[in-house]
């Protein structure tokens, strides 16, 4: 495979130039991560890498390590099948949430794709609300949000749970497909083009594994079955994986979500709740808080009907889950700068006087 395949473009092209003067290295596509240990897909296969102590010793975050989707710069180990990772290139998208619990961190969960498979099942774990909160993290991310409502078999009024969505994703392409009948999946070819990354996100038994064997051709990842009674799944992807189509084309698959608690998007949710702040924009007061202030646009709309009740609540407890968010991640910054300029000073005072 050549570097276009694998979605290589001008933009990672003048990042890489800065590293060919005077080095021996390639670029390379990370597919796979392993504990310490990346599968990275170059113009001459796969090798297995692992980042340099220089780069270990100058990250500070997790944003400074690979990961699933990323280029990186390599050194070859001739005739070894195994490099270094010296650097990882600017990325050109990334969709991140914190990670779950009470710490204060990113978890990258994809990153250079160009359209984002937003995956939810027809069945009794439909939620509106759950698909805003995506919306949000995918216009966040850079990339293109596509709709997947997926399990369409299962669903006596598919188009009517669609119409719900399309009231909240506005201007988001929405496809009903069932794997299992093989419904609807034509219309996601235009999405497999040559050097095109696709990310599948979703919960947990939405189908995305299904999904990726259909579209691939035969069966290339393990499926599993939903539990009875709450239609919730199981993890049957366990890591996240970049995989080459073979008509052309990448995907991304990931593990399913139980939670997607947001990281850093104010942008996102401005996108996605854009018919709420061009109410909140016709407002009388620009510091309207829509409570008891007069001349409310957002009141009015509330009240007349042409704004959702739960939509608008929505917006406000995903406005507030960011303020707590800036708040936890401002002291997080703090805390790794100091650690930063710690190591830093270390560093200078164990090096030989001259």
């Amino acid at each position: 495979m050549n570097l276009l395949e694998l979605g290589w473009h001008s933009f990672f092209e003048k990042s890489f130039q800065q590293y060919q003067e005077g080095e021996t290295v390639v670029a390379g596509r990370v597919c796979l991560e392993h504990k310490h240990m990346y599968r990275v897909l170059t113009e001459s296969g796969e090798l297995l890498a692992e980042i340099s102590g220089k780069m270990r010793h100058l990250a500070q975050r997790r944003e400074d390590y690979p990961a699933v989707g990323d280029w990186v710069v390599l050194s070859v180990r001739p005739g070894e099948q195994r490099a270094m990772i010296h650097a990882v290139l600017p990325r050109k998208s990334k969709f991140s949430r914190k990670v779950a619990g009470q710490v204060t961190e990113e978890q990258i969960v994809a990153t250079n794709v160009d359209t984002v498979f937003l995956v939810s099942a027809l069945n009794q774990d439909f939620n509106v609300r759950r698909i805003e909160r995506y919306l949000v993290m995918a216009w966040e991310s850079g990339a293109n949000p596509v709709i997947i409502l997926s399990k369409a078999d299962l669903c006596a009024e598919p188009e009517r749970l669609a119409s719900e969505v399309a009231d909240v994703a506005i201007g988001v392409p929405i496809h009903i497909i069932s794997s299992a009948e093989n419904r609807g999946l034509a219309a996601l070819a235009g999405y497999m083009t040559q050097g095109h990354t696709v990310a599948l996100l979703g919960s947990s038994g939405v189908g995305k594994s299904t999904l990726v064997n259909r579209i691939y051709g035969k069966e290339i990842l393990a499926t599993g079955d939903i539990r009875e009674g709450d239609d919730k799944g199981k993890h049957t992807t366990t890591h996240r994986e970049l995989i080459m189509l073979p008509d052309g084309g990448i995907l991304i698959d990931t593990p399913g979500m139980r939670e997607l608690q947001l990281w850093g998007a104010e942008d996102g949710l401005s996108t996605s709740f854009q018919d709420v702040e061009a109410l909140a924009d016709m407002c009388f007061y620009q510091d309207c808080r829509h409570g008891s202030e007069p001349k409310c646009a957002v009141k009015a709309a509330l009240a007349d009907g042409s704004l959702d009740q739960d939509r608008y609540q929505s917006y406000v407890k995903l406005q507030k889950e960011l303020a707590y968010l800036a708040r936890k991640e401002d002291k997080g910054l703090q805390a790794a700068e100091k650690a930063k300029w710690k190591k830093i000073h270390q560093t200078l005072k164990n090096q030989p006087h001259r």
